[in-house]
């Protein structure tokens, strides 16, 4: 069995957490890693620990996403993996939430995954070689009160994923759903001594979106669920 090789990465939606851990390891497997967010002031450190670049783009906006795959073309390689990892939230109760708060929020879970998707399948589709990996939450799965837009969001970037899988996976690209179902671990946000191992931790994420990038074409995983032990299903 072939073991796919990546050479490399895209990670829009780039911060602290998960993606400051996939920029660790795809950097560590000698893979070249660019950066994108709205923001690239406080990447600074990460791209120096990883050697990565980064890109300023707004996701939800189409000619920005197809400037940023040009850049990463032109300054570190074509992306043969892609890691969509923005979302956005309007909070509130539903009555009073803001309607132009709401279609924001929607265009950056959702419609700026589109986006880099498509850029990133126009590009893998001639070698029939390449993974996109859409980072979800438990609002993939099931709404919460006052949290509306965010599942909105979060289902149809499922449904996105879940379309592209079956539509790409027979053309050589694959493409994986991860429902993050709890709260990720960071230096601001820990759990309490009595229960250790209740929030996930970055790096085991990471490591787990690693695994399926190294699964043969035979058995692809089209959706990955990860929760820590206090979650219920």
């Amino acid at each position: 069995m072939e073991t796919p090789k990546y050479r490399t990465g895209l990670i829009v939606g780039a911060g602290e957490g998960l993606s400051a851990s996939l920029a660790r390891l795809f950097a560590r497997e000698k893979i070249n890693v660019a950066l994108a967010a709205r923001k690239i002031e406080k990447l600074g450190a990460l791209c120096h620990e990883t050697g990565a670049r980064a890109f300023a783009c707004n996701a939800a906006d189409a000619d920005d996403v197809e400037r940023l795959f040009g850049l990463v073309e032109r300054e570190i390689g074509t992306p043969d993996l892609v890691v969509y990892n923005a979302s956005a939230r309007a909070r509130g109760a539903f009555v009073d939430l803001v309607p132009a708060d709401v279609a924001q929020a929607i265009m950056v879970s959702a419609f700026g995954g589109f986006l880099v998707a498509q850029q990133a399948a126009r590009r893998m589709l001639p070698d029939k070689h390449g993974a996109i990996l859409f980072t979800g939450a438990s609002a993939s799965v099931k709404g919460y009160p006052q949290s509306a837009p965010f599942a909105m969001g979060k289902f149809a970037l499922r449904g996105l994923a879940q379309s592209m899988a079956r539509e790409l996976s027979p053309q050589g690209v694959h493409v994986a759903h991860f429902v993050i179902d709890g709260g990720i671990r960071s230096a601001g946000r820990l759990e309490p001594p009595d229960r250790p191992d209740s929030m996930l931790d970055p790096d085991a994420i990471a490591q787990s979106y690693w695994n399926v990038l190294q699964q043969p074409r035979s058995a692809w995983s089209w959706e990955i669920e990860l929760r820590p032990w206090v979650e219920k299903f």
